[in-house]
């Protein structure tokens, strides 16, 4: 799996929000200045999030976004797809070595793999919420079931 720059300025985008849930709205500008990321980067990942119904948007002099559900019901899989649209991506089903091989009626034994790798990611990208995220790095490892930097 390679996390995109989509994927990680999603989530940081995402985890802003979740810390100022109940607060009210914040500017893109304003957020994107506080996490020094590239404005025209945050515009578009907030309008991804907002489609996929992570985000809303309020408009006025006070307006800006917030999340559009508590925290701890949005998972890290859910901001991955919206901002990146695919957790995991089967290099069989996007870029196929040949038409026969990767004939999915063709059996494989290396398809299963990449499956089962998929299924354990996402597994794993659902269990940790934005509301996790919140707390500092050794915590989270412990929410996301591994040992510290493992």
């Amino acid at each position: 799996m390679r996390v995109t720059t989509w994927a990680e300025y999603g989530l940081i985008v995402s985890v802003h929000l979740a810390k100022r849930a109940g607060q009210g709205p914040v500017a893109a500008r304003e957020l994107s200045e506080q996490e020094r990321l590239p404005h025209d980067y945050v515009e578009q990942i907030l309008l991804r999030l907002r489609r996929a119904g992570l985000v809303e948007s309020v408009r006025g002099a006070r307006g800006g976004y917030l999340l559009a559900r508590p925290p701890q019901t949005v998972s890290v899989k859910d901001v991955i797809e919206a901002s990146e649209h695919v957790t995991f991506e089967v290099n069989c089903d996007l870029h196929p070595v040949d038409d026969e091989r990767c004939d999915p009626s063709t059996p494989c034994s290396i398809r299963p793999v990449w499956r089962l790798l998929e299924r354990r990611i996402n597994e794993v990208l659902a269990s940790v919420s934005l509301a996790d995220l919140s707390h500092a790095e050794p915590e989270v490892y412990q929410i996301a079931g591994v040992a510290s930097g493992n």
